[in-house]
């Protein structure tokens, strides 16, 4: 590979970084740092306005790590922000400068992440570590770098935020619905605990005819309860109580009566658990307990308390990567989607959002979807926020009985996604990247796409970096005019099937109605005898191929991913098609 011009700024900075300490220079301190809150920024996301290559991503800069950081392009002006999770009273705000420092800059906050106020503000920064005394509130709190004080970007080791998170009004919103459910008994089947959270007024939970009886919502994370509302059909408690728990063994009361009156009831109630538990001990009717609705009301948005520098390995959730497949509902329509979060601790469940056919949800607000009947069509996800940067999807045709879909790499690179789907039949299929891909942080990704490659798809993980890897076919080093743009050109002449570099890419042009050709330049087999173009073991073993589409199937589940459009020539493809379906479990990564 070639030399990187990267490597000649790293000695200069490193030289500059000796005369300083030689110099007798301290690392600068601006403002008090007395009374600050605790630090409420580490391990939140973080995003910025560009990043210098993916090693350098604005994560680096709250992941608590000194030797780690975030460096933007070489222009101004630039920008990076961090998302708190819910709104704090922000008193503090410290700037740890690598050299390439801003010298003009603002702190700002937002509500919103759109509109922005200023809390500090100055054309005549210092660099070094600056421990900046401010006073405002917001979600999102943004350094705005208006001029750099070097030839370089502007880089932080860290950017850290102090204060204190504050706490709203009683949300409005089902912190239960769609949320794991449990129950001490089910009058039959058709009436399984997970119909109290379903959102549907028409489907509910019946017990069997004893005392005492409970049904249990987990809401994924801890959260402050402030509300319940139990909506119950005729057969209702006469005594009960609401109690919460961290680990859904050890309850606590927040709400008793020996005085049910049925109907709805809304109970104003203060706890903080992570489980909600409806404790029937004396029933109104000689039947059992039964409710259509069991709903959960919270405040706050965010963690009661920092998270950790770096976010703790996950622990495997039951049934391991893919989790608790006994609980999920069956489908009214067609079948059962249900969206797992597997980012690692990077975002909790109420920031990782799919959005489908105009609905967007959380999956702390909804994790099921049941899927109908469509022709064509994508469900995306966001991680962050529902308009965030860092968004993929998958694509499905769902019939009156089949689900036909598929993960894709055709585009670009967005979020690690992975499918499972799961027939009546028994049938049993994971496609998608692999376990050791979510495993690993996305920069680890980014860098690993790098290191695999031949230097002419090196780009392809910076030149949108931290938020996509676009194929080869969407880089202008590969378009007309482009540095690339003969990369395959050649080698489609070379066996009589002229194209250009991007109508291989993309089976457009010419290849637009020959499947096995697009796929046989892709793959680099296109000069062997056709009946080796099925032989997997022979592709892309030896250059010009399209190695973008090799990493995918190098770390995807049984090596099958799409990674151009007729990726799925000879079944290579992530593309899954099955009768009768039960449920699709989809895993979205970091």
């Amino acid at each position: 590979m070639p030399t990187r011009a990267r490597s000649r700024r790293h000695y200069s900075l490193i030289a500059a970084a000796v005369i300083l300490l030689l110099g007798g220079f301290a690392a600068i301190t601006t403002g008090t740092a007395s009374a600050a809150g605790p630090l409420i920024s580490q391990g939140r996301p973080a995003t910025a306005s560009s990043t210098e290559d993916a090693t350098m991503a604005a994560a680096n800069a709250v992941d608590g790590n000194a030797a780690t950081r975030w460096s933007s392009a070489f222009s101004t002006p630039q920008w990076i922000q961090v998302d708190l999770g819910g709104t704090a009273a922000i008193d503090q705000v410290v700037l740890n400068w690598e050299a390439a420092y801003a010298s003009a800059f603002q702190l700002q906050v937002s509500t919103n992440g759109t509109t922005w106020t200023n809390i500090y503000s100055t054309t005549t920064g210092s660099g070094g570590v600056q421990t900046l005394a401010v006073s405002g509130t917001g979600r999102y709190v943004r350094m705005n770098a208006t001029a750099k004080a070097t030839a370089w970007g502007v880089s932080l080791w860290e950017f850290q935020v102090f204060g204190n998170t504050t706490t709203g009004a009683c949300g409005t919103g089902n912190a239960a619905q769609g949320r794991p459910a449990t129950a001490s008994s089910a009058e039959n089947a058709t009436m399984a605990a997970a119909y109290a959270v379903d959102g549907n007024a028409a489907t509910r939970w019946s017990s069997v005819f004893s005392d005492p009886q409970w049904i249990q919502v987990d809401l994924g994370s801890s959260l402050t309860v402030c509300q319940v509302v139990l909506t119950w059909e005729a057969a209702y408690a006469s005594a009960f109580q609401i109690q919460v728990s961290a680990n859904g063994s050890t309850w606590t009361n927040v709400y008793s009566t020996t005085t049910g009156t049925g109907g709805t009831q809304t109970l104003n109630v203060s706890g903080t658990g992570r489980y909600v538990r409806m404790n029937g001990t004396a029933r109104a009717t000689p039947y059992g307990y039964s409710l259509w609705e069991l709903a959960v009301r919270t405040t706050g948005s965010g963690p009661t308390t920092p998270p950790p520098s770096t976010p703790p390995p996950s622990t495997p959730p039951p049934g391991g990567f893919w989790g608790d497949t006994a609980s999920i509902p069956p489908a009214q329509n067609v079948v059962m989607l249900k969206i797992l979060n597997r980012t690692n601790g990077r975002y909790p469940d109420s920031q990782v959002f799919w959005s489908y056919n105009g609905q967007t949800r959380s999956i702390a607000e909804q994790p099921y979807f049941d899927m109908p009947v469509n022709t064509a069509g994508r469900m995306y996800f966001y991680l962050g926020s529902p308009n965030s940067q860092y968004w993929d999807f998958i694509e499905f045709t769902v019939g009156p009985s089949v689900f036909n879909g598929n993960t894709t790499r055709v585009d670009g690179f967005g979020l690690k996604l992975a499918m499972r789907l799961r027939a009546h039949d028994g049938y049993d299929v994971a496609v998608g990247e692999d376990q050791a891909t979510f495993a690993e942080d996305r920069a680890a990704t980014f860098q690993r796409f790098i290191n695999e490659m031949p230097a002419e798809f090196d780009h392809l993980a910076q030149i949108q970096a931290p938020y996509r890897i676009p194929s080869p076919g969407h880089s202008p080093q590969f378009q007309a005019g482009g540095q690339y743009q003969n990369y395959l050109s050649g080698y489609a002449s070379s066996v009589g099937f002229p194209a250009s570099t991007t109508d291989i890419f993309g089976c457009a042009g010419p290849l637009a109605n020959n499947p096995s050709m697009c796929a046989g330049l892709n793959r680099h087999v296109a000069h062997l005898p056709q009946s080796q173009w099925g032989n997997a073991s022979l592709y892309y073993q030896t250059a010009p191929a399209n190695y973008y589409s090799r990493f995918w199937h190098d770390h995807a589940i049984d090596k099958l991913s799409y990674g151009f459009p007729y990726d799925d020539y000879a079944d290579q493809s992530s593309f899954v098609s099955r009768g009768n379906p039960q449920w699709l479990l989809i895993a979205v990564g970091w």
